[in-house]
């Protein structure tokens, strides 16, 4: 059984939570070209290495951040999105 560390809930068993994908800046589609907005909506994100990923955990609705490496898929470390965003939502120092 693999096992997450939601920020909130504690270690949880992996089938309770949904990926939400990488946690990057959102590209604005009325500043951006059509291939970097196309890129941004449809890029695959598969390199390899330590990514920021989405998380949600469904019983509770918490969503939260994720580093996890994508060529061994252990997650490193899991925090709350503030820590990222900030409590209004706005991109912190580490976005």
């Amino acid at each position: 059984m693999k096992i997450l560390d939601c920020p909130l809930n504690g270690p949880r068993n992996i089938s309770e939570f949904a990926c939400g994908g990488e946690a990057i800046e959102m590209a604005h589609p009325d500043t951006v070209s059509d291939a970097a907005w196309a890129d941004y909506v449809f890029g695959a994100g598969t390199a390899r290495g330590v990514v920021r990923e989405w998380w949600f955990h469904v019983p509770t609705a918490y969503w939260f951040i994720a580093e996890r490496d994508t060529g061994t898929d252990e997650v490193l470390r899991t925090y709350p999105a503030s820590e990222l965003f900030g409590p209004g939502g706005e991109a912190g120092e580490g976005a």
